[in-house]
């Protein structure tokens, strides 16, 4: 049950948050902070796809509805969950994974970090982004969107994790 409180408050927080606060601003270059992706990945790892998928439609479409970007949002959300079991067998330890540990920046090394959840962004961000222009003619704008907005994106969520998950006893 208490599994189940944190990720509903994680969803609304997220959810908010990147919709009031992130979507607001303005950096420049066309890029676009997105922190939502965070939670995806800290869904439990044993979780089923279709829940999975209908989690993450339900917040992206919550982003969208908030922000006025007709599916977007949820389109990339449903694709980063479809994906996401997938992803982790790519990258799957030696010993596998531990059904009770969350793959958060306590929970897994560093380089495991940032070699899925950097992926896992790049594929969002370029699926986010080519849904949001739809022109072939874009695409260096559409590259150059991802480029730059993935390691903004990567860098605000692990100061996410680093301010807000908390250090299990013992490690590290």
């Amino acid at each position: 049950m208490r599994i189940f409180l944190i990720h509903t408050l994680r969803f609304i927080l997220f959810m908010f948050a990147q919709a009031l606060l992130f979507n607001q601003l303005e950096v420049g270059l066309g890029i676009q902070a997105m922190i939502y992706p965070l939670f995806i990945l800290l869904l439990p790892y044993d979780i089923n796809i279709f829940l999975s998928m209908l989690i993450c439609f339900a917040l992206g479409a919550g982003i969208d509805s908030i922000s006025n970007t007709y599916g977007l949002h949820a389109s990339s959300a449903v694709l980063l969950a479809y994906l996401r079991p997938g992803i982790f067998k790519l990258f799957e330890p030696r010993d596998g994974y531990e059904n009770t540990q969350e793959m958060n920046i306590y929970g897994m090394d560093s380089t495991w970090l940032l070699s899925v959840f950097g992926l896992m962004l790049l594929i969002h961000h370029l699926w986010f982004f080519t849904l949001e222009l739809f022109k072939l003619n874009e695409i260096g704008f559409i590259l150059q969107k991802t480029i730059l907005s993935v390691p903004i994106s990567l860098v605000l969520c692990i100061l996410i994790q680093v301010i807000f998950v908390k250090k299990p006893s013992g490690n590290r």
